[in-house]
């Protein structure tokens, strides 16, 4: 008799690998077929996977409780992420939709960048499933399911957060159609090209890496920040960080690392500012004010320049 499967991998194999970043066969079975959105293979997660989400819950709570804006920590009640285990996405989801139209939506790997921002545009959140390495806590070069769901979705819960989110994905649906009405290709490539660092810097520097002002204080607000153990700490009282009001036309030619703590952090005064200031940035976008900004990082990679370019 043949062993039982899932996704054309035999099931014992997958349950033995469990849902460790880069370790996954789920994952990369997925992936060989072409298919980006999945549903969390829930029973894959070994106790190791548990131990790992519990051992990242328990030590940052602290943190959270000194370092986190209010909204965010408003938002991991409402989601009543557990404490103990890997959350389920079905429950997480019956906690923040009702509340902002928002949904986790289980993926296999990296997003290209339109369909990430058009998936934001229909409120939804593509969510990654794996878990890093039990003895990799500190630092990962890629999402894992606490980064997004621990460090992402709280933020999802306050509607002029959510409401900033869905813009920007109106704002990468003007970047496509403003690059399908140039005839020259080149031309095409290096304005489309600029957009994009432009809209990825303003990423970076908000929705990952944010600070805003609560008070007389100063609260993080990007996942980057609130995922991370060690650098929410540091972004908050480090002198070796630059703190700044965020000014648009700084943000979009700020080149970024992103396998060190940042040194240059910009403020927001409220979620109702970022949601201006994503308009802000559509406008100038139309205006031609994005298409040359400075080069650097972020490099731009062909699937998400492709992405961009696909006829809708």
């Amino acid at each position: 008799m043949l062993p039982s499967t899932q996704g054309g991998i035999p099931l014992g194999c997958l349950i033995t690998a469990g849902l460790t970043t880069s370790q996954a066969p789920f994952i990369e079975d997925a992936r060989s077929r072409g298919q980006l959105y999945v549903k969390q293979p829930y029973e894959l997660y070994t106790d190791e996977n548990h131990q790992t989400w519990a051992d990242l819950y328990q030590r940052i709570r602290p943190r959270w409780e000194q370092y986190a804006n209010p909204h965010f920590l408003g938002g991991v009640e409402c989601l009543c992420l557990p404490e103990n285990r890997v959350p389920r996405l079905d429950e997480v989801n019956t906690f923040l939709q009702p509340r902002t139209g928002f949904r986790a939506r289980a993926v296999s790997g990296y997003v290209p960048a339109f369909l990430f921002f058009d998936c934001l545009r229909r409120s939804e959140f593509p969510t990654t499933i794996t878990i890093r390495p039990h003895d990799r806590l500190d630092y990962l070069p890629e999402p894992d399911i606490f980064h997004d769901i621990a460090g992402h979705v709280p933020m999802h819960t306050d509607p002029a957060f959510a409401a900033a989110l869905v813009r920007f994905g109106d704002c990468a649906h003007t970047a496509a159609e403003l690059a399908a009405g140039i005839r020259d290709e080149d031309e095409r490539i290096a304005r489309l090209t600029s957009r994009m660092k432009a809209m990825a810097r303003f990423f970076w520097f908000t929705i990952e890496f944010g600070l805003m002002r609560d008070r007389q204080c100063l609260r993080a607000s990007g996942s980057g920040l609130l995922s991370s153990y060690g650098e929410l700490a540091h972004a908050i009282e480090s002198p070796d960080v630059e703190r700044c009001p965020l000014q648009l036309e700084w943000v979009v030619n700020q080149p970024f690392e992103i396998d060190r703590y940042q040194p240059l952090l910009f403020v927001i005064e409220s979620f109702d500012h970022l949601f201006e200031e994503v308009g802000r940035l559509e406008r100038w976008m139309s205006e031609g004010k994005l298409d040359h900004v400075a080069p650097g990082e972020p490099a731009v990679h062909k699937a998400d320049l492709e992405s961009f370019l696909q006829p809708r």
